[in-house]
C-alpha cells in the first residue's frame, strides 16, 4: 500500500496542483451494502440496501478524518450473489475502466457454496483477479469476509430463509468457509497481496465467546451496520501498514 500511501500524503501537502485518490472495491452482497432480508410482493426474496452504512462508507469517513483535503473517490463494484468467477468477467467494466489507485478485492461467502470442488477454481479466478489488476497499475488489497452464522436464529420465520441458513450453517460448521479463507491465503501469498483477514477477526470474536451470528443482520451473512466498522478499521491499518 506504499503508493497509495504516497498519494495520500503528497495530495495532503499539495492540494492545488494533484488530483485524488480513488480505491475500488471489488466484491458481493456485502460489498454493495445489504442488511436484512425481506420478502417482496410477488413472493421474491431481496435485501434492505444502506449505502451510508457500507464498510467502505465508512473507510471513508476515517480517511476524511485523517487526511480532510484529500478527495477519496470510493467505487462501490459490489455486486449481491456475486463470486470470484463474476467479479472477474466484469473487472474491467466496474473496476479498470477507473484507473483505481488501490484496488480492495473481497469474495468468499458465495464461492463457498461450491463446497470442496469449487476450492481450486476459486483459487485460480482469484489470483486471475490479482494479476490483471496488477497489470492495470492498481495496488491490491484482499479482504476476507465476516464468517456465516453457526446457527438457525429464532429471528428467522421465512423457510425460504430458512433453508438457506441451515446451508449456510453446515458451510461454516464443517470448515468449508475456512478452507475458502485458507485458500484465499495461499492464492494472496503466491501473488504478492496483502490480506486484511478480518475473517480471522471473526473468529477471535467466536472463540472470546461472542454470538457471531447475532452480529449478522440477516442471519445467514450480512454483518450488522456496527459491524461493518470492524471492516472499516481494519482495512485503515492495513492502508497504513501494509507494502
Amino acid at each position: 500500500m506504499r503508493k497509495f500511501r504516497e498519494k495520500l500524503a503528497a495530495k495532503a501537502r499539495d492540494n492545488w496542483n494533484l488530483g485524488g485518490v480513488t480505491v475500488a472495491f471489488l466484491g458481493d452482497s456485502v460489498t454493495q451494502g445489504c442488511f436484512e432480508l425481506f420478502r417482496r410482493s410477488d413472493g421474491s426474496i431481496d435485501s434492505y440496501y444502506d449505502a451510508n452504512s457500507t464498510y467502505h462508507g465508512y473507510l471513508k469517513r476515517e480517511l476524511a478524518v485523517l487526511f480532510p483535503s484529500v478527495p477519496v473517490n470510493i467505487i462501490n463494484a459490489g455486486i449481491g450473489g456475486g463470486s470470484a468467477q463474476h467479479g472477474l468477467e466484469r473487472l474491467d467494466r466496474d473496476v479498470i475502466s477507473h484507473r483505481p489507485d488501490l484496488t480492495v478485492v473481497c469474495f468468499g461467502l458465495n464461492d463457498a457454496w461450491g463446497g470442496d470442488a469449487g476450492l481450486e477454481a476459486y483459487g485460480r479466478t482469484l489470483g486471475e483477479i490479482f494479476d490483471r489488476l496488477a497489470a492495470s497499475g492498481s495496488e491490491v488489497l484482499f479482504l476476507t469476509p465476516n464468517m456465516m452464522c453457526t446457527e438457525i436464529s429464532c429471528h428467522v420465520g421465512d423457510e425460504a430463509v430458512l433453508e438457506m441458513v441451515r446451508g449456510a450453517v453446515e458451510l461454516q460448521n464443517s470448515g468449508v468457509m475456512d478452507r475458502y479463507m485458507d485458500k484465499a491465503r495461499s492464492v494472496c501469498a503466491a501473488h504478492g497481496v496483502p490480506v486484511c483477514d478480518c475473517y480471522a477477526a471473526w473468529k477471535t470474536l467466536q472463540a472470546a465467546g461472542a454470538d457471531v451470528t447475532d452480529l449478522l443482520a440477516n442471519k445467514l451473512n450480512h454483518p450488522t451496520r456496527e459491524m461493518n466498522w470492524l471492516f472499516a478499521v481494519e482495512l485503515l491499518r492495513s492502508i497504513l501498514t501494509e507494502e
